[in-house]
């Protein structure tokens, strides 16, 4: 399989449960839910987005021409293989369209934990580590179960309550971005006062002005 990546960095992860961990983001490049092109954005399912994941060309990025070789060029991201397990977030677009089984073993053989962030439309490999879903309004749901369940907040026809019985360790609403997020984000900490076993995600990389 050939794996087309937008792009591979490092950084620190800005949101969800693995806030402020160093990890070396890897964006696969397609998405089921928009194309990533501005003209396609009345169409898309997902119409929020604010992530640039069409083509190769990011650094890092490229076409993989197996498991191993994707697996070297994120490991020749991270810093020093001794000070610490590293961490690399596989993210997109959306990751599960090639994230494939061979894929995770082979970040795991190089000792990286492995999390991924998907939309969670594509049931996702074995071997995960963290698996974020963040459900999209008009898709369907495959993955019901991971380790956090991360809602942008608020969407139009969702009510986050809906999704407390599934087989997930945490769950969290994250303001959706845009010109209301000073709005949203009111309304996501006011959500989880009144629904306490929901926790609030920021984002909070661009807070500090990091990719």
């Amino acid at each position: 399989m050939t794996y087309k990546i937008k792009e591979i960095f490092y950084t620190l992860q800005g949101e969800g449960a693995h806030s402020g961990r160093p990890a070396v983001f890897c964006r696969f490049a397609s998405c089921n839910l928009w194309t990533g092109r501005e003209a396609d954005r009345d169409r898309a399912i997902c119409k929020f987005c604010d992530t640039d994941f069409v083509g190769t060309d990011g650094v890092g990025g490229g076409k993989f021409a197996s498991a191993d070789e994707l697996a070297t060029a994120v490991a020749a991201k991270w810093p020093d293989f001794a000070l610490g397990q590293p961490m690399v977030v596989c993210t997109g677009g959306e990751p599960l369209l090639q994230l494939d089984d061979e894929a995770v073993s082979a970040l795991k053989a190089r000792g990286f934990f492995v999390a991924v962030e998907s939309n969670g439309t594509l049931p996702a490999p074995n071997g995960i580590d963290w698996l974020c879903v963040s459900p999209k309004n008009g898709s369907t749901l495959v993955q019901k179960s991971g380790h956090e369940l991360k809602l942008v907040y608020p969407q139009s026809g969702f009510v986050p309550q809906e999704f407390e019985g599934l087989d997930f360790d945490s769950f969290r609403v994250q303001p959706m971005d845009g010109p209301d997020v000073a709005l949203n984000t009111q309304l996501a900490v006011e959500f989880c006062l009144n629904n306490p076993r929901w926790r609030l995600s920021l984002q909070t990389h661009k807070f500090i002005g990091i990719a």
